[in-house]
């Protein structure tokens, strides 16, 4: 028998391919993988001599493994869809930004659709603080985690690592992950500081204490520690919501997309290595994409896509009567997103007219 996902539409079985055994999982933030992994093929040329050691440097996490055939049908269609997550753990290095609490949670969740032809792409983020019905799922150690009703979003990734979050994001969606990528807080920061900043303007002042954010309108080309501050603000900006912070994370995703496609061939080699050497500490993919050879065709068929034709919304959703706090999902514009991508379709605008937005939409540009 077929499970039900939330919008009500099927989940068929599909099998995926052998995978290779799981590697230790990392903490991460996803916020511009496509941009990170996009520095591999700018280094592709010149790297073939030290591919040992960019491969070393990767862990991945298998997927399949923990999912099994109880997935959406993978639609070949000649698009793609990636689950990019990160997590608000505070342990090891990362300790820094607060204390650790004993299990890491998704603290950002955005799924990449790349339309047929790899020449534009929808992202839709997903607030953490989304209630959903989390499906059961199985951990990376292979641990039965029970279901629940008007769960957060966060706590799938929380009790049963990435397998239960690409399970939830699937159950959500009816669609099909091809693959899944996480970057770290540390991993983040030194990107962005290898790469030498990034420039965004901001249109109003931003002083954050909790991200320790303190910007003053204008043009700013921030380092990794700002850079990861301004992804983590959300208080100090919009309505002070998650949605808000949400509205941040899209706008600077952009400025980095366009400041990694700014490095051209003739970039200091030296550079272009430490970039390599960052982006594959950073990132954990899926089995499927644990080498810098595999890393680099994902990467160049990313490489077409421009800042400005990538579409960004956050799932439809309202903040909810029973929890102020919490928000949840508005069904039938949820469902338009979904069918969109599902159909390789431009998600309408329809979909995102009413809902709940954060507020914080121009303060960064």
């Amino acid at each position: 028998m077929t499970e039900q996902n939330q919008s009500g539409r099927a989940r068929g079985g599909a099998t995926g391919r052998r995978r290779k055994p799981p590697a230790k999982r990392r903490r991460r933030i996803g916020i511009a993988v496509s941009g990170a992994t996009a520095v591999l093929v700018l280094a592709g040329a010149g790297l073939g001599y030290v591919y040992l050691k960019l491969d070393g440097n990767i862990q991945s996490v298998d997927i399949n493994a923990q999912l099994g055939t109880d997935r959406p049908k993978n639609v070949d269609n000649g698009s793609m869809d990636i689950l990019l997550l990160g997590s608000d753990s505070r342990s090891g290095d990362n300790g820094a930004y607060g204390k650790d609490e004993g299990g890491a949670r998704s603290d950002t969740a955005m799924v990449l659709h790349v339309y047929e032809g790899h020449k534009k792409a929808s992202v839709v983020s997903i607030p953490r603080d989304t209630l959903v019905d989390r499906p059961a799922c199985t951990d990376g150690q292979g641990n039965k985690v029970a279901g629940e009703s008007r769960a957060m979003f966060n706590t799938a990734y929380e009790v049963g690592g990435p397998g239960c979050a690409v399970k939830t994001v699937e159950a959500m969606s009816g669609i099909r992950m091809d693959h899944y990528i996480e970057v770290d807080f540390t991993g983040f920061k030194k990107l962005i500081d290898t790469l030498g900043g990034v420039e965004i303007t901001t249109t109003q002042a931003i002083k954050d204490s909790k991200s320790h954010l303190d910007l003053e309108p204008g043009t700013h080309t921030l380092d990794g520690e700002q850079s990861l501050g301004l992804v983590r603000t959300r208080k100090s900006v919009g309505d002070g919501s998650d949605l808000g912070r949400i509205q941040l994370q899209q706008a600077f995703m952009k400025a980095f997309i366009e400041q990694i496609k700014d490095l051209g061939v003739g970039t200091n080699p030296k550079k272009l290595l430490d970039l390599a050497d960052a982006a594959t500490k950073a990132i954990t993919p899926d089995s499927e994409l644990d080498s810098v050879q595999e890393l680099m065709g994902f990467a160049q068929g990313l490489t077409g896509i421009s800042a400005d034709q990538v579409h960004m919304v956050t799932l439809p959703v309202r903040y909810d009567p029973r929890d102020p706090y919490r928000v949840v999902p508005v069904e039938e514009k949820a469902e338009l997103v979904w069918k969109a991508l599902e159909g390789d379709r431009p998600i309408p605008a329809a979909a995102t007219e009413d809902t709940a937005t954060g507020k914080a939409e121009g303060v960064v540009r």
